[in-house]
């Protein structure tokens, strides 16, 4: 197994033809994993590192999935009477339905779009964020993806995502084998880590695409956080 480059193989998830039931077990798991494993509190430090002191934020995930992170930062921000407006772009439909169920529509909207198509207009959110969805990109992609954070987040935007090392790709690829029922999860688990980033490769990615300051930081397990304050 070679871990020195970023793997280019697709994931089964990024297929066109996965049934709802597969996504629904899938979607259920990778909210499992981020639970037990860190993932949600990941993201909760990147949301912490850009709210502030503010009590009144509106937020955009996107890769949505189906709304775990989303609702990870709703219950926080609940605990500590911070008004959130929450919205979740993702370019399966099966996600957009599963994360619909979870939330009151009076403050949080949903869209089926590749987030590349979305205006925001004057309404832009104040933070933008991506967790598990840049390694689905090549390099030269990431930087489209950059752009469009950077200009749609009037605040700032974080990215929660893999770092390619041969302990998270075993660690996960035994604990798939032998808990999960899901198989694009034993599938683009292991694959995803395969896919995903080391230090070097996300200051090179950062500073090509003309971000010059940013906070980067590992975190257990295996998860880089990058944090961009745009003022």
């Amino acid at each position: 197994m070679d871990f020195s480059r970023r793997s280019y193989q697709k994931e089964l998830l990024d297929g066109n033809d996965v049934p709802f039931d597969a996504i629904k077990q899938n979607m259920k798991e990778l909210d499992q994993i981020n639970r037990y494993l860190g993932g949600h509190a990941i993201t909760l430090a990147g949301f912490k590192r850009l709210v502030g002191k503010q009590k009144m934020i509106s937020i955009c995930e996107i890769g949505c999935g189906g709304g775990d992170n989303l609702m990870a930062i709703q219950h926080w921000c609940s605990k500590k009477n911070i008004q959130l407006r929450i919205t979740g772009i993702d370019i399966n439909p099966f996600c957009i339905d599963i994360a619909k169920e979870k939330f009151n529509p009076a403050n949080a909207g949903f869209l089926l779009s590749d987030y590349r198509l979305i205006d925001f207009g004057k309404e832009k959110p104040n933070i933008i964020f991506a967790s598990l969805f840049c390694h689905h990109f090549t390099d030269a992609e990431l930087g489209e993806v950059l752009a469009w954070m950077r200009s749609n987040a009037t605040k700032g935007f974080f990215i929660n995502d893999l770092h390619r090392h041969p302990l998270a790709y075993y660690s996960i690829a035994l604990l798939t084998r032998l808990f999960s029922r899901s198989y694009l999860v034993k599938n683009d688990a292991p694959l995803s880590v395969l896919r995903g980033f080391n230090r070097k490769e996300w200051k090179k990615i950062l500073e090509e695409s003309g971000i010059k300051v940013y906070f980067i930081q590992w975190k257990w397990a295996f998860r880089w956080l990058i944090t961009i304050n745009n003022k």
